[in-house]
């Protein structure tokens, strides 16, 4: 969040482009998967308010230095006193903003504030609290969702994005992370022999084969006859990028830093098929 997109390095051609275009570009792309995911308000810096949707710069130094100030925000509704931080700024922000183990049960979902009265009438009808829905999903099931449709302010498609929110508050939309590490002792292309099987990456896909990253500063490529023990018409249909695979060293041309590798061994065949 501290770096400006364009200074990770996005592209070989990168600066071949209208740079206020690209800028624009990604930081919608930055913004987009910060609003997805949600901000924890109390803990979150200057630099990552900036992207949640309808703050910027400003308004994120005025949420820190208010919290500096005064200590945690304990509910959503206390963000309206931050300075410069208006009605229609709250509206859209507050939504994406995160307040965990705050007065509302609902600060820590999803859910946005100008919906809380819908959940709080899902609750009462059911003769229930708020915090009830959230940790019993016989209440929720009971929830006749039509019942509280409300022309063209409230659509189905709002209640069931609350229904999902209720069951899940706080949710972390992001796949779960797992671990690789490459062969132990495998560092640069002068430590690779022949019939060496090792972990890898694909980092790329052709119509001749599979290039792999196998963490020697080097990729080697599954030419499209090593791919596989039978005939691969498309490597597409049977690999893809980010794919954790296991490889086989056929062959180390040091000189001109060119690694064969091969998949064709059933001990080393990827972990999943593309298809």
């Amino acid at each position: 969040m501290k770096i400006d997109p364009k200074s990770i390095g996005v592209g070989q051609y990168q600066h071949d482009v209208n740079q206020h275009a690209l800028k624009r570009t990604l930081d919608d792309v930055v913004m987009s998967c910060v609003n997805a995911v949600g901000v924890e308000v109390n803990t979150a810096s200057e630099q990552l308010l900036s992207y949640v949707s309808g703050l910027g710069q400003q308004l994120a130094n005025n949420i820190v230095a208010y919290r500096n100030e005064h200590g945690p925000f304990s509910s959503r509704e206390d963000l309206k006193e931050v300075p410069r931080l208006g009605t229609k700024a709250f509206e859209q922000a507050a939504g994406f903003l995160r307040i965990r183990n705050g007065k509302n049960p609902l600060d820590t979902s999803g859910v946005h504030p100008e919906s809380y009265p819908i959940v709080e009438a899902m609750a009462k009808d059911l003769g229930s609290s708020v915090e009830d829905l959230l940790d019993d999903e016989t209440l929720r099931r009971q929830i006749d969702l039509p019942r509280y449709v409300a022309g063209d302010k409230v659509g189905m498609p709002t209640l069931v994005d609350i229904l999902a929110e209720l069951a899940r508050p706080g949710r972390d939309p992001r796949e779960q992370y797992e671990s690789f590490s490459f062969a132990q002792g495998v560092e640069t292309i002068d430590d690779l022999r022949p019939g060496m099987r090792l972990p890898g990456v694909v980092t790329n896909v052709t119509a001749f084969g599979a290039f792999v990253d196998i963490g020697v500063h080097q990729d080697g490529l599954v030419h499209v006859s090593q791919l596989a023990d039978r005939f691969v018409k498309d490597p597409h249909r049977l690999v893809k990028v980010n794919q954790r695979v296991m490889v086989k060293v056929l062959g180390v041309d040091r000189e001109r830093k060119r690694i064969s590798l091969s998949m064709k061994d059933k001990a080393v065949q990827p972990e999943g098929d593309a298809e």
